[in-house]
């Protein structure tokens, strides 16, 4: 035991360093985990933020809900995309008219026939005809671009220049 005091004694200024080293060592640890606590408790108040008091567990909770009902609300909408999307493919998206003198002995462009097509080429070509006594207007369906009844030139003009918008 007095061999342990006697080398205690000797090397006491290396011992008194080394502890003071050590002490050094553990101030600065000490500083780093302040750090690091700050750091963290300023996530920890990020992710906290509006909780008033909820726990983790209730606030996942009450996330999941959300994006369940977000995805709910997206899937609704989606249906009513292809819903419209649907409806529009049956809607005119193609026009084509042509004027004309339908007889030498009236003056202008008064005659016409118009081509009123979906995104299938169906749809109905409309053709009026003017003449000096009277004026008459008459439709033929169209179906894939082409009627079951007869079509006058005006009529096959009007609907390809339809199909070629």
């Amino acid at each position: 035991m007095e061999y342990i005091i006697d080398i205690i004694n000797n090397n006491q200024i290396f011992i008194i360093f080394g502890l003071i080293v050590v002490i050094v060592i553990l101030f600065f640890i000490i500083i780093m985990n302040k750090v690091e606590i700050n750091r963290l408790e300023k996530r920890y108040k990020k992710l906290m933020k509006g909780s008033s008091g909820k726990n983790i567990e209730d606030m996942i909770i009450e996330y999941n809900q959300k994006v369940e009902d977000a995805l709910e609300v997206s899937k609704n909408i989606e249906e009513i995309y292809k819903n419209v999307d649907e409806r529009l493919k049956k809607c005119i998206q193609r026009v084509g008219i042509v004027r004309y003198r339908a007889f030498d002995d009236v003056g202008s462009d008064l005659s016409f026939s118009i081509a009123l097509l979906d995104e299938n080429n169906a749809g109905v070509v409309v053709t009026g005809i003017y003449g000096r006594n009277e004026c008459t207007t008459f439709a033929k369906p169209i179906e894939n671009g082409i009627s079951k009844y007869d079509l006058s030139e005006e009529e096959k003009l009007a609907i390809k220049n339809a199909i070629n918008v």
